[in-house]
């Protein structure tokens, strides 16, 4: 079965002259998401010459080649042959579920109070709400290693902060709109921050620097102080 099998038909178009860009949809959804992790692992194994990189999103990937030795035209031959010989079993998901640990309130998560009030419930409703769902990661972008969240109950969709913060520290974890994501390091941000996790989402010394990638599942557990404390102090190795 080709991987455009039951969806509508791919759609290639130019992004510059070294560069094509390949749209699976309009809509965010766990199918179309499959569909350009199964090219994204293509990519990986088979390249081709004249391939660059390739950078994946909700709903596309864009794929840049070197346009001396290919012009758009038999990049998008290329293209559709890869496709067509292409299988969604090609892309298997992840069975494993990771566990986030995450610490909820206080100084951790300070807007985890106004996220409860802009939807007239408490904080542990919120926090019940939030750590409910299994999570797919639909892509990794802004920051390295940084993981956008799919599948966050709409019931605690809360808009970003008008006002963003200059520094958001390393391991926070926040709400913009119907998403929720993890800060991998400390960078600028709007998003609602409402709490924190000890666990390290990015590391340059790694051979494989980000602890996510697309297509992971996690779902996020509630700790206390004292053992977000000992978790992170045990990762740290003090």
């Amino acid at each position: 079965m080709s991987i455009a099998t039951d969806q509508a038909p791919i759609q290639y178009y130019p992004l510059g002259d070294s560069a094509v860009v390949m749209q699976f949809g309009d809509v965010i959804s766990e199918t179309i998401n499959l569909q350009v992790r199964t090219v994204a692992a293509w990519l990986d194994e088979y390249t081709f010459e004249g391939f660059v990189e390739y950078v994946p999103a909700f709903t596309s990937i864009t794929i840049y080649y070197e346009p001396w030795l290919l012009n758009y035209h038999e990049m998008i031959l290329l293209l559709q042959e890869m496709v067509g010989n292409m299988t969604d079993t090609e892309m298997q998901e992840q069975s494993e579920v990771l566990t986030i640990p995450v610490h909820y309130g206080g100084a951790m998560g300070p807007d985890l109070e106004y996220v409860a009030n802009y939807h007239h419930m408490s904080t542990d409703e919120v926090i019940a709400l939030h750590t409910q769902p299994e999570y797919l990661v639909y892509m990794i972008g802004f920051a390295p290693g940084f993981p956008y969240l799919g599948g966050m109950d709409e019931r605690i969709a809360t808009p970003r902060k008008e006002n963003p913060r200059p520094k958001i520290p390393k391991g926070a974890v926040g709400i913009a709109g119907s998403q929720t994501g993890i800060y991998p390091m400390e960078t600028p941000g709007g998003w609602q921050l409402i709490g924190q996790t000890p666990l390290e989402l990015f590391d340059i010394g790694k051979e494989e620097p980000a602890l996510l990638k697309a297509g992971d599942r996690l779902r996020f557990r509630p700790v206390t102080e004292a053992e977000w404390l000992k978790i992170k102090s045990g990762r740290d190795g003090n």
